[in-house]
Formats: C-alpha cells, structure tokens, sequence
C-alpha cells in the first residue's frame, strides 16, 4: 500500500470525525461538505481494507479496528503538527490544546492547588480536565494522557509510575472521644466501631481492608452501613468524626499532619497504592504531554515523602 497526499488528508479526515464526533462536526472543523467527509472516510477504509466506523442516522461509532487504527493515527498527525510548528517557530513550543483525564481525588486534594503555576508557565496552552471514576478508552475518548490510582489495565497505553503511596487508618479526635481508640486491627471486625467503606469504581466492590507490616498481611472483614465512590466524601465523613476510613496518604496526608485526622496503626506502615501517569503512544509524546508529564511528576514528588516516591 502506497503512502501518498491522498492517505494523509484521510487520516486527518479521520481523526476529525472521531475529535469531533460526527462528520457534521468534522466537515464544520475542516471547512468541508459532510458528503466531502463521507467520501474521504469511503477512500481511506478502501485503501486500509477495513471499516473504521459503524454509522446510523444518528450516531457515528469507531470499531475495534478503527479504534487501534486511531491510536496509532493520532501521536502520528501531532507529531506532524508539532514538526510544523517547530520548523516555524524554530524552537518546540508547548501550545494549543491539552485534554487530561483525571482521577477526582488527586485532581481536588493535590492537583488542583498547583494547577495555577502550570497554567502561568505556558500561557499558549489551553488545558481541559475531565474528572471520571474510571479510566474508559482515552484513545476513544480523545484523551491526550491520564492520570490514575491503581494498577493500570492491560493495553496499548504508556504507563509511568508515578509513586507508591501508603494507605494510612485514620479516624478524627471526635469520633476517638466517643468510641476509644482500637488497639489493634482485628477491633475493627467486632462491631465496636464504624467503618466507612469505599466502592472501587472499576470492579463494583468494596475494597478490602487489609494491614501491611513488612512480609506479614492481615485481613480484616469490616461491615460498614456507609458506602461511597468519592474520595473526598470519605474524607469529610471522616473529619466530621462519623466513622474510620482507610485512605491515601498523598491526599489525607495534610489532614493528618494538620490533626484533623489520626492516623490508628502506625505500626502496620507497608501497604501501599500505586498512582500512574498513562498515555497513548510510544512514539516521542508531544511538547505539551512532555510539560504535562514533568509537571505532575514534580508535584507528586513533592507530595509524597522522598522514599515513596518513584524515580
């Protein structure tokens, strides 16, 4: 199959319909007819021999072939792009728009209150968070890069750790008045206490509670009547002093050091939860995932205490 002037304006054709939505939205962005739309995207699934999307009256859907086609399309017409500007402008330039996918906890408690320096050190750059309990497709999605807790599904993305950081028991100085400190994990299994749990958003359950110390692991089964999907809810349960909650230290972290929480079993300090940077390709990421990426890599650093972090 030959490359040519025609392949490439179908590719860009392409991607327009999938940033856009619709063909109507692509053909409105290229400054095209949406017939001119239709027939580009006809040429190119001839040329590939595939079928990229599935098209009602009403709806516009990539298939599992232009999905993967899409994600193998898109660091290729950016890095287009960016060649472009850079050969313009003589110098790389972190500009235009960056779409991040972020997990709601670290874009409220750690992100969120750095976000103004990055947003003043690149003034050309617009940025668009999308705060989602899952992960999704961010190819699909149009995505430029994500940012997650937890182990990162099988798939075609780039994943970067970004630190471990530990899962703290805490409980506040209210709820500590009212119902007495446990002395040990296993408390929490006889009822004496209120445990607050937490739905994982990807399978549907509640997470566990476990206790890490060096090799040894404990298990212990909590029946808790509260249960939340949002971080920041489960804190402020906590502070109000309503039940124990198992959280993260980069975001209860603060709320510990400041005494508003307290952390009940120092010593079972091991377990911890990864925190990951993911995007699409593995081709050189443009300027603005590059500045993106250091970013966040700075600010998590920052956050978390130097042996926790990942270098």
């Amino acid at each position: 199959m030959s490359f040519d002037e025609r392949m490439l304006n179908g590719m860009s054709v392409f991607a327009a319909v999938v940033d856009g939505g619709s063909f109507a939205a692509a053909a409105e962005a290229l400054d095209m007819s949406p017939p001119g739309v239709s027939r580009a995207i006809a040429r190119l699934e001839a040329r590939l021999g595939i079928r990229l999307f599935d098209r009602t009256t009403r709806s516009v859907r990539l298939t599992d072939e232009g999905r993967r086609f899409y994600a193998q399309v898109l660091p290729l017409l950016s890095g287009l792009e960016e060649a472009a500007a850079n050969a313009a402008q003589g110098a790389t330039s972190v500009r235009g728009r960056l779409r991040v996918h972020m997990d709601p906890l670290f874009s409220r408690l750690v992100l969120a209150p750095r976000l103004g320096e990055f947003m003043t050190a690149y003034p050309q750059l617009e940025v668009e968070l999308a705060t989602r309990d899952q992960l999704g497709d961010i190819v699909a999605d149009g995505f430029d890069v994500a940012v997650r807790f937890g182990e990162p599904p099988d798939s075609s993305l780039v994943a970067r750790k970004l630190l471990d950081t530990r899962i703290l028991t805490v409980a506040a100085p209210a709820y500590l008045h009212r119902y007495g400190h446990p002395a040990r994990p296993q408390e929490l299994e006889a009822g004496k206490h209120i445990c607050i749990e937490f739905r994982d958003p990807a399978t549907g359950r509640t997470f566990p509670w476990e206790f890490h110390r060096k090799r040894e692991q404990l298990a212990v089964k909590t029946t808790g009547r509260l249960i939340v999907n949002d971080g920041g809810t489960m804190h402020a349960a906590c502070v109000a002093g309503y039940g124990i909650a198992q959280v993260m230290d980069v975001a209860a972290g603060p709320l510990v050091a400041s005494g508003q929480l307290v952390e009940l079993f120092p010593d079972w300090p091991d377990e911890r939860f990864p925190l990951y940077v993911l995007y699409p390709s593995r081709h050189h990421p443009s300027a603005k995932v590059r500045a993106f990426l250091d970013f966040v890599i700075d600010i998590t650093a920052s956050a978390q205490p130097a042996s926790l972090a990942i270098e």
